[in-house]
């Protein structure tokens, strides 16, 4: 253990921001490797494309670790942090403007067998709605149902009352549920 980890007493969410916001890369590094992952997913969901939603994660750090200190909840860091993702992942997507290929196995070139055909139509016709939302409306999916957060943080971060999220969530979920005919 290094002298710069071993200064790391709390490792709490308040306890790793005050020490990351005073300069501890210990500290950070330990940040990142908790939230990482879940970050990744939300900017999946977001950017529909791997690389780009790895891009988008890689430019939250820098921006996280600039404003870590204007944090006043740390028990909402994990939703902070989704939500700088998802902003990064935004600008990505709007910047390059390019659709995501939707790869499709070949029966018998694969692991995954072809015992149930409709459960691949089902997911293919899912993905392709997601295609057809915009960036904004992905990202308000992927911040409650992927990074889990509810109607009341959602409306912190656009900006609005937690009914009004809550209004355009379920307007999102009818809008899907039409287009895959599950009304």
């Amino acid at each position: 253990m290094s002298a710069t980890s071993a200064a790391i007493v709390d490792e709490t969410p308040a306890g790793l921001i005050s020490a990351a916001a005073g300069g501890s890369e210990a500290a950070f590094a330990i940040i990142v490797e908790r939230h990482y992952v879940a970050m990744t997913r939300v900017c999946f969901v977001v950017c529909r494309d791997a690389d780009v939603a790895a891009e988008a994660v890689q430019a939250s750090w820098p921006i996280a670790w600039q404003k870590l200190r204007s944090l006043r909840e740390p028990e909402r860091l994990g939703a902070w942090l989704a939500s700088i993702a998802v902003n990064e992942a935004r600008q990505l997507v709007r910047r390059r403007r390019r659709r995501s290929i939707v790869e499709i196995q070949v029966a018998g070139s694969g692991s995954q067998s072809m015992a149930n055909p409709a459960d691949r139509v089902e997911d293919l016709d899912l993905a392709r709605a997601l295609d057809r939302l915009d960036a904004d409306d992905r990202a308000l999916l992927a911040l409650r149902y992927v990074a889990g957060l509810n109607a009341t943080e959602l409306g912190r971060g656009l900006g609005m009352s937690a009914s009004g999220t809550r209004r355009r969530l379920a307007r999102l979920l009818k809008r899907l549920r039409t287009e895959l005919g599950d009304e």
